[in-house]
């Protein structure tokens, strides 16, 4: 009994200072990291950095590469990420996500989905440089211009356990 007692006054002394640091407010993000009893809650720019932007840069480097059949599979994860970003963030601020997502990102995608069934690399360079483009175009309409994405320099891949070229 004496060592269950020890062991969870152990516990709470150790998680006591990572519960404080967790406690923070994110700002703009509407909601309370840590708050007790509550699920995590990813913001948006935990989502956009985790999940949208490798997803960006795996799709540029299959395209650069001409390994269509990984881009085309990178492209439809990227829509899928969108969609849940959507469904996990449905508002930033005064920014309505799905809508702003549909009418930025969405026609820019298609073109890149045009181009890599036509297996067209300059029309995929165009397309996936508006697609970054209309990144920076949502950066802009929510309110966060200091978030500047641009086409990946593909001379190092920042995968360095992957290799992209075609199979």
């Amino acid at each position: 009994m004496t060592r269950v007692l020890l062991a969870l006054a152990i516990f709470a002394a150790a998680t006591e200072p990572g519960m404080a640091q967790q406690k923070m407010h994110m700002p703009g993000m509407g909601m309370d990291k840590g708050a007790p009893g509550a699920a995590y809650h990813p913001g948006l720019g935990d989502l956009m950095t985790a999940f949208v932007q490798p997803r960006h840069i795996k799709l540029g480097l299959a395209g650069a590469a001409q390994n269509w059949a990984y881009a085309a599979y990178e492209l439809n994860e990227l829509r899928e990420t969108f969609e849940d970003v959507g469904k996990l963030v449905p508002k930033h601020g005064n920014l309505d996500i799905p809508p702003a997502i549909a009418s930025t990102v969405a026609p820019p995608m298609d073109a890149v989905d045009a181009a890599i069934k036509a297996k067209d690399q300059a029309a995929f360079t165009q397309a996936y440089a508006n697609l970054t483009a209309a990144c920076n175009a949502c950066h802009q309409s929510a309110d966060h211009p200091m978030i500047v994405i641009q086409v990946p320099a593909f001379t190092g891949t920042g995968f360095s356990d992957q290799d992209f070229s075609p199979k």
